[in-house]
């Protein structure tokens, strides 16, 4: 923030009506999952220590206990205690690591689908490695976990359906994890932090074009919105744009193997360590309009 924009002791800074509206539905849900406002309280001023050391002060020769308290505005004895106290590495949940790759290749290899791109019914075990089986599915990604443990796992998370003659079909209108799960809970995480830091990048960068080389263009981060619409209409727009929002993930995916197969090719020749990730996310959201005022 430039000194010109920082707000006076009287005025409201610019981002505290977006930040409410964007904080709405998560106290909401907090409320509702019984987390209350100290427990938040007291989550939200161990952040606010965690990203000023990790993210902004680069230079650990200012990550002094002044220097932090100064910027978060956390008294330095809590901060004492944090960095005594330390914090968790968030790790992705087993589940989600091994299921989100085998729906991947299931839904982007051309072994694994048909010639309109649909993921194949596919025999449990198969007698040749050139034909296509869920048991050489999961083989192509971890030797660790035996296949029929991962066809349970996932057969008991509404996954896939096992059919007759052994043979296993994907689910795919059962890809949203199940509520309170931890694998929701991973994404649920993981995405909108995604969002927002792409959201708030855009809002931080500056207003000049980035030069050839430096930072990219902003991230992606659009939207499509009407209001005012009748219920049949709304409910049609959610149909149309949840099937559009699958072709795009489908398309998206077969690019990101397709490009994940030639990096590791490349890295593997010259040893080059893989640094970067890229997440490609969709939401849509309907609800009814509160009637204003003088409106019924």
């Amino acid at each position: 923030m430039r000194p010109s924009d920082r707000p006076t002791p009287h005025s409201p800074p610019p981002l505290a009506g977006p930040l409410r509206r964007l904080l709405r539905p998560l106290v909401r849900l907090l409320m509702q999952s019984g987390i209350t406002f100290p427990v938040f309280a007291d989550l939200l001023r161990s952040l606010y220590v965690e990203v000023a050391v990790r993210d902004l002060l680069k230079d650990s020769r200012a990550r002094t206990d002044s220097r932090i308290s100064l910027l978060t505005g956390v008294h330095r004895k809590e901060i004492r205690r944090q960095r005594e106290a330390g914090t968790e590495a968030e790790e992705a949940p087993g589940t989600v690591t091994l299921g989100s790759q085998i729906i991947g290749r299931w839904l982007g290899l051309a072994a694994y689908t048909d010639a309109r791109g649909r993921p194949l019914v596919l025999p449990r075990a198969s007698t040749s490695r050139r034909k296509p089986s869920f048991d050489g599915l999961v083989r192509s990604i971890t030797t660790d976990v035996r296949p029929r443990a991962v066809l349970e796992d996932l057969e008991s998370q509404g996954l896939v359906v096992r059919e007759a003659e052994d043979r296993v079909r994907l689910n795919v209108a059962a890809f949203v994890p199940r509520p309170g799960r931890a694998e929701q809970l991973f994404y649920f995480g993981r995405n909108l932090a995604d969002h927002i830091a792409a959201a708030a990048a855009n809002v931080l960068a500056p207003a000049a074009p980035p030069a050839v080389g430096q930072a990219p263009a902003p991230f992606l981060e659009r939207s499509v919105h009407y209001d005012r619409l009748t219920a049949a209409a709304a409910l049609r727009l959610v149909a149309g744009g949840r099937e559009a929002a699958g072709r795009l993930l489908v398309d998206f995916n077969r690019l990101a193997l397709a490009e994940a197969e030639a990096g590791d090719r490349a890295a593997a020749k010259r040893r080059l360590p893989r640094r970067s990730r890229v997440n490609l996310g969709i939401y849509l959201y309907h609800e009814d309009d509160e009637p204003k005022g003088g409106e019924s």
